[in-house]
Parts: structure tokens; sequence; C-alpha cells
């Protein structure tokens, strides 16, 4: 199939966006770039625009970042030095049908295209793409633990809060390591997988008797099932880490109040962005080739 004629426009991001524009010139399609770190000698066969309604003007696919939109509507670019928000004006900018392929959508975005007729595709859960990146979230977390502990993994007491595609591989590299890991699901299937693994698999409504013994909790559904009263039975030395789309798993801010070290650890597959890049593009060319088929 034929992407000549085809504009694409990325927007935000880290790293993984350098590569997936990479690829996505590779194609022969138009690329706009904007909201990422820029390397010194450019990439080539993309363009960087200058805003973000230059980099959307004219675009039949725009391409927003895995990790998702914060509380006041800005796109994930922890690197860029301002907030990246698609608002209804930069939107309208965009060829009409137009198509959005991006981690996960808030309301307020979606209002927006529902509004201009862009048709939203989110794919944060595809448990495809999530298996292609989760070696390199996996790396990063471990990364994340050995900077903010004092302990080894080894003989560690940890506490998994989810057991989905990236919680069990999680699970699988902990019990690798030596760790005394406990994990904590509602579904019983995953509970078994967990203790097939080698893991204490429990409930969610035992937490609160494995809590006080815990060294490392680690949460990995986008839900708020660690608030206050949990948290509080945790002892101090206790590290929180929250690998959950927004709004996470963990109270971060009722930890921070309570003396616990807490880290909201999105964008783990940044660790490997050349990895990860690659992968996220396989998911989303294949998207793109679907549409393109439909509209051919």
């Amino acid at each position: 199939m034929s992407w000549e004629g085809t504009v694409i426009a990325i927007v935000a991001g880290d790293e993984r966006e350098q590569e997936i524009a990479r690829c996505a010139a590779a194609t022969g399609a138009m690329v706009q770039a904007y909201g990422f770190p820029w390397p010194e000698d450019g990439i080539e066969g993309v363009h960087r625009a200058e805003s973000l309604a230059a980099a959307l003007d004219g675009a039949d696919f725009a391409l927003f970042p895995i990790p998702g939109i914060s509380p006041e509507g800005a796109l994930f670019a922890p690197k860029f030095g301002e907030k990246i928000i698609p608002t209804r004006e930069a939107l309208a900018g965009m060829n009409k049908p137009g198509d959005i392929i991006l981690g996960w959508a808030d309301p307020r975005l979606k209002g927006h295209c529902e509004a201009l007729g862009i048709t939203l595709h989110e794919y944060e859960w595809d448990v495809d793409l999530m298996l292609l990146r989760g070696p390199a979230i996996v790396e990063g977390l471990l990364k994340v633990i050995i900077e903010n502990t004092r302990i080894t993994i080894h003989k560690s007491n940890v506490m998994l809060v989810g057991q989905g595609t990236i919680g069990s591989l999680l699970t699988n590299t902990l019990v690798g390591l030596g760790a005394h890991v406990h994990v904590a699901a509602r579904n019983p299937v995953q509970r078994a997988g967990a203790y097939a693994a080698g893991a204490e698999s429990l409930s969610l409504e035992q937490l609160a008797d494995y809590l006080p013994k815990m060294d490392i909790v680690i949460g990995s559904v986008p839900k708020r099932l660690l608030e206050r009263d949990l948290l509080a039975l945790l002892p101090k030395h206790a590290l929180l880490v929250d690998v959950a789309a927004p709004p996470g798993t963990i109270d971060r801010d009722a930890a921070a109040e309570m003396g616990l070290k807490a880290v909201w650890a999105r964008g783990m597959g940044s660790r490997a962005p050349i990895t990860v890049g690659r992968s996220q593009w396989s998911g989303i060319s294949r998207r793109i080739e679907g549409i393109l088929e439909q509209k051919s």
C-alpha cells in the first residue's frame, strides 16, 4: 500500500517519538513533528513544526503518546518544557475525516473530536503492544526501585497490586530475582497465575493484613485502590511505585503527606526508546493501513 500523499502529525512524547517519526517517514508519508526532544542532526524526512497548530495543519493522522493526558488536558511531554494541550482550534486544522491514534483520550479531547468529526483510536490496553513494550517497562521499573531503596530486591517483601499484562511480567521478573512477591488481584484467574509463577496470591480484601510487612509496593491498576487508610499500615521505609495509567493505583498525595516515598513511574518505555518506538510503530502502522484501506 502506498502512503505517499498521507500527512502524519506526531505530537508530544519523548525519545520514543523520534523513532516513531523515523519509521513513519520511511513509508513515504509526509511527517510533521512537534513537542518531543529533537536530535541535533534532525530526523531525515521529518519536518519540525513550530507549533501544535502547525504540526496538525493538513494532517490526515495525528499520533499522540501512550502515557495519556494530565487532568488539565496536557499530553505527555516530560522533556519539552511547555504544556501541550490539543485545543479545538488546533485540531480543526486536520484534514477531514481525520484520525488520532493515541494511548487514551480524556473527555475533553473526546468532545473536541466528536464536534470536529475526528475519529479517536485508543491503544493503551492493547495486549500485543503492551507485551512488546513490556520488557522495557519492567527494566525501567527495576531501575526506579534500585535508585529509591537502600535494600536489594532479592529477599525483599514486595506487594504487587494488579496482575494484568504488565503485572504478570513484573511478577515473573521479581520472583526470578528472589523477592518475596505477594500479588493482590480481584480476578481469581490472575491470582492463580501469580501463584503458579511462585508468588503468594491474595484478594484485595486481604491487603490490610499484608501491607505492614512490605518493603516495596507496586501499583499496576488504573483505579485508586491504595487510599490513606491502607497506606497508613505501611512501614515508614516502604517504597511505593505506581506504573498505572491515571488516576493510578496509589494515592500519591496522601503518601507524601504521610512521609512515604511514592514514585509515579509512567513512561517507563522510554528506557529503551528505539526498541519501544519500533514496537509502537508496528501497532500504529497496522491501524493506519487498516484505515487507509477502508477509505480507498
